[in-house]
């Protein structure tokens, strides 16, 4: 079927990379919304549209100036902005366990690919230089592309009551040495934001009296997300033209959600209003982040691409499906290994389960790129992405009898 071919989804992830930024109701994400709306009506889906807020920052200023040298900083969204004047203190190492007083605290956090401020490795040295008496924060996401990592954030209120700011790892060996010696620093962080739309794309195809299946997969993200949401909806996308056919005895929800970056926002107004009741659902499949990106090796200094699939995803199922997905996922890397979902899920397959669907199976991780500027359309393969789609496919029809 060509449209689990590698061609038709490497076209579809192209598209998607080329909207641009994904943030929450921004322009790449708008687009985003009307493309797979118009998508879904091709394929005979009756589309509505979920509108609900997310808030916006765009930074006019991030940097840090130490003497004669700016150094690039990335405002860490929900930014509280230093004003004009910009805040001018020395820079501490946080790890030292001292009193931070007035100063700028410098957190290095350890190798790893960074995806939320909740999660504790994350919040709890935040939380711990703000307590010694920080007057601002920069946190430097040390991870495979050298490049500052956006972080989930929930939408509520800032995490941080002060300046906060990423710092790429590859920039960052001249802060750490002022912050050794506490050398005087200048923050500045400004911009514009605010509380602006965002919609969730929701398709229906209604068999009266038949059990529902339901495909759902997030399309938001910080940066232009094409290895970490393109395979994901590309796959969606495939799907939608495929089960109407496949399924003729079923129901169809197919959702497409933003404000994933705010702590699944977009899927918590879903499992909320919107999905059918769980006993009325004969399944549900969640396309995560990093469905099929690509694999790289990982070298002083670079990242050496390779034509296989990241093993760094996950898929989980419930139990009664786990040892039918592993067979169908052999030889796939990261999938070849699902588990059940009792132990363990992230993202928004989590909302799913915690809904009360108990016949569910959902793919999601984090590529070398996740959450960087860095991922661009270099980061799908076409031949992974057509085997983990086909896959997906193949699961489905072993499931849903």
């Amino acid at each position: 079927m060509t449209m689990f071919g590698p061609g038709r989804l490497f076209a579809d992830v192209q598209s998607y990379a080329e909207a641009g930024n994904k943030q929450s109701g921004g322009a790449g994400d708008r687009w985003t919304a009307d493309w797979t709306a118009k998508r879904l009506f091709s394929a005979g889906f009756e589309v509505d549209r979920q509108t609900f807020d997310v808030p916006w920052f765009e930074a006019s200023h991030c940097e840090l100036t130490l003497g004669d040298h700016t150094i690039p900083l990335v405002a860490q969204p929900l930014a509280v902005e230093t004003g004009e004047a910009g805040l001018a203190a020395p820079l501490r190492l946080a790890e030292i366990p001292e009193r931070l007083d007035g100063a700028i605290a410098v957190v290095r956090l350890p190798f790893r690919r960074w995806s939320s401020l909740v999660d504790r490795a994350v919040r709890e040295p935040l939380a711990d230089a703000l307590a010694r008496g920080a007057n601002g924060v920069i946190l430097i996401t040390t991870g495979p592309t050298g490049e500052a990592l956006l972080l989930n954030v929930p939408a509520g209120h800032p995490v941080s009551d002060k300046p906060l700011a990423l710092l790429a790892p590859r920039l960052a060996a001249p802060v750490i040495e002022a912050a050794r010696h506490g050398a005087a620093a200048k923050l500045a962080l400004r911009g514009r934001g605010g509380i602006r739309a965002a919609q969730n794309i929701i398709g229906r195809r209604v068999r009266s009296g038949r059990p529902w299946l339901v495909v759902s997969t997030p399309r938001s993200g910080w940066t232009d997300c094409a290895g970490e949401r393109g395979p994901g909806i590309a796959m969606w996308l495939a799907l939608a033209d495929w089960m109407p056919r496949a399924f003729p005895q079923h129901s169809l929800l197919f959702l497409c959600n933003s404000g994933h970056e705010y702590e699944n926002l977009g899927a918590s107004h879903i499992a909320d209003k919107v999905g059918p009741a769980p006993g009325e659902t004969a399944f549900w499949f969640h396309l995560g982040a990093n469905a099929a990106a690509r694999d790289y090796q990982e070298m002083p200094g670079r990242l050496l691409p390779l034509p296989s699939a990241d093993p760094y995803r996950f898929l989980m199922t419930s139990p009664e499906f786990v040892t039918c997905a592993r067979e169908i996922f052999k030889g796939q890397p990261g999938l070849e290994m699902a588990y059940p979902s009792a132990e363990g899920t992230a993202g928004e397959l989590s909302e799913v389960i915690k809904a009360g669907y108990v016949r569910h199976a959902g793919i999601f991780g984090a590529h070398r790129h996740h959450h960087a500027v860095t991922d661009d359309l270099s980061t799908v393969t076409p031949d992974p992405l057509a085997a983990t789609a086909r896959g997906v496919r193949d699961l489905l029809s072993a499931v849903v009898s």
